[in-house]
């Protein structure tokens, strides 16, 4: 019981980490399970002499390399693709990544959970730069009522080669603005201006496009209860450069559906 008490809080962060690796919903809760299953079945395997966040972290990781789950995904299209973006980047330089840009983790505390030194490490992060990052330009639609934060979101994505296509403030402005011009990525903040909701702009958006979606909210765990509908991909507010660089680059590393699971 006390184990269940100490990772609990670290769950929903857990299966952000885990959807933004696997590239969607299903498979990423899918391994959150398998990892609770290994602890549940031997707790004797979970070391908390590092902390308890990065014990858990390392666990996930030791289960991710070493199984392979067959989840059902957003579809055909997503499977193709999502295997042949993962032939060109190892998964060791994917989960740096992710631990660092996304999760915050030092790079001491990630070698300790992918059992690396500092230099391998630090060659694991150059090759998640020089693979991940290196995306095609893209159209990208915001839908953010705030202006500074719109502003910042903008500024980093054109930093970045992409270009924006528009920033909407409201779910009617959102809908008219991907109607007019057809983003292949959209930014959505979860509360907008009118008190209209961004889940609801991009589930309308999506009834006629495909376009993968990430969501931005102060408060990333309320959204990942295990109550559907859920996002895959989320950016944290107040949110760092380097963690906007990183989600965006695995949305479109898998150029899924990212649409909110019914």
């Amino acid at each position: 019981m006390k184990l269940a008490a100490d990772i609990a809080p670290h769950l929903p962060f857990l299966r952000r980490f885990s959807r933004a690796l696997t590239g969607n919903q299903n498979s990423g809760d899918a391994y959150v399970v398998a990892v609770l299953e290994t602890l549940i079945a031997d707790p004797s395997k979970f070391d908390s002499e590092p902390g308890i966040r990065v014990s858990l972290y390392r666990t996930y990781c030791r289960v991710w390399e070493s199984v392979s789950l067959n989840v059902k995904g957003t579809g055909a299209a997503f499977d193709i693709i999502a295997q042949s973006q993962l032939s060109h980047i190892s998964p060791h330089a994917r989960e740096a990544f992710l631990l660092m840009s996304v999760e915050g983790f030092s790079k001491m505390e990630i070698g300790t959970i992918l059992t690396k030194s500092p230099p391998e490490v630090d060659a694991l992060l150059e090759e998640a730069s020089r693979t991940i990052l290196n995306q095609v330009a893209t159209n990208v639609m915001i839908i953010e009522d705030e202006p500074i934060i719109a502003m910042d979101l903008e500024a980093l994505l054109e930093s970045l080669g992409h270009r924006v296509t528009g920033v909407a403030r409201t779910e009617k402005e959102a809908l008219h603005l991907a109607s007019v011009k057809r983003p292949s990525l959209i930014l959505a903040d979860i509360q907008l201006a009118d008190g209209s909701s961004g889940i609801d702009a991009v589930n309308n958006i999506l009834k006629n496009i495909s376009v993968p979606v990430i969501f931005i909210t102060a408060f990333p765990e309320r959204l990942l209860t295990g109550e559907k509908p859920e996002p895959a991909f989320l950016i944290t507010k107040p949110f760092m450069p380097d963690m906007v660089k990183a989600v965006v680059s695995q949305a479109l590393f898998f150029n899924s559906h990212s649409e909110m699971a019914a």
